[in-house]
């Protein structure tokens, strides 16, 4: 791999980028694991997971797109089986009201969105302009991938309760931001450097909330 050559450091950050990102895909476990105990979803929400899974399609395409990113390409593959594996499990156990909202946001941003960026980047634009095009949408849903986990703040806020706001996840997802951001900025791409500033901030906005609830 070029990259492990030209940028040492990078390709170290990066590994360990996906160390931390396959352990951030990992850390909601023990709320699957009580979903499926209870064979109820509860107070828990499918947006973060459906989220994640369109987050990770986005950076395979335009790691393939950029080309020589195989460390995207990997954890992000990884993240894709991971969180199917998630929506799967909520979809079995969510009551229908719940069933029928994620259906529809799954067909809407994983097969309308997604298929409709790819169609257009395939289309409109190409070589450079095809990749930054990617890098900014990229940019984008990254950060609604940080944002989605905050639909749960007012309900935190409201009941005084941090039960359905796993810690793991946003000390994890916290962590993570900080090495992608410094991949990004050790191989010079903003793309990737840019929604890990927002990450970082928003998982200490989660954390924060277990220090005052």
């Amino acid at each position: 791999m070029g990259l492990s050559l030209e940028h040492p450091w990078a390709f170290a950050f990066g590994l360990l980028g996906n160390v931390i990102s396959f352990a951030s895909y990992l850390a909601p476990i023990p709320t699957f694991y009580r979903i499926y105990k209870s064979k109820s979803t509860e107070g828990f929400q499918s947006v973060p997971y459906v989220v994640a899974l369109f987050s990770a399609m986005l950076w395979i395409y335009y790691a393939l797109v950029k080309s020589n990113e195989s460390l995207l390409i990997t954890i992000n593959a990884a993240g894709c089986v991971i969180e199917t594996i998630y929506i799967v499990m909520y979809l079995a156990y969510a009551p229908r009201n719940a069933k029928v909202f994620t259906a529809k946001i799954l067909i809407l941003l994983n097969v309308g969105v997604f298929g409709l960026i790819l169609l257009l980047t395939l289309l409109l634009v190409e070589g450079e302009r095809r990749v930054v095009s990617l890098g900014w949408v990229c940019v984008g849903f990254s950060v609604s991938v940080f944002i989605a986990p905050l639909s749960i703040i007012g309900r935190v806020i409201r009941t005084r309760s941090v039960e359905y706001m796993p810690f793991s996840l946003s000390l994890s997802l916290t962590l993570s931001a900080v090495v992608w951001f410094l991949y990004g900025l050790l191989i010079k791409d903003k793309y990737v450097a840019l929604p890990n500033i927002l990450g970082f901030s928003f998982g200490l906005v989660q954390m924060g909330l277990y220090c005052t609830t």
